[in-house]
């Protein structure tokens, strides 16, 4: 799936993946609740809510783990 993006958003999915487990663990979040949590957060970078955006799109394809 992170092939699929320019390097910038490559590298916003690669940490909104590898901070999934973190929310997890705080929270106990599911992968879909925890990307409209950071789609929603006004301090998200662009980069980042687009990969959100996608991945909410596309959320049967991708479980975060």
């Amino acid at each position: 799936m992170q092939d699929s993006y320019c390097e910038l958003h490559a590298k916003a999915y690669k940490n909104v993946v590898e901070k999934y487990e973190v929310w997890k663990k705080a929270l106990n979040i599911s992968w879909k609740d925890y990307l409209k949590e950071i789609a929603k957060n006004p301090f998200t970078g662009q980069w980042a809510k687009e990969v959100v955006e996608h991945l909410i799109k596309t959320s049967g394809e991708q479980d975060g783990t």
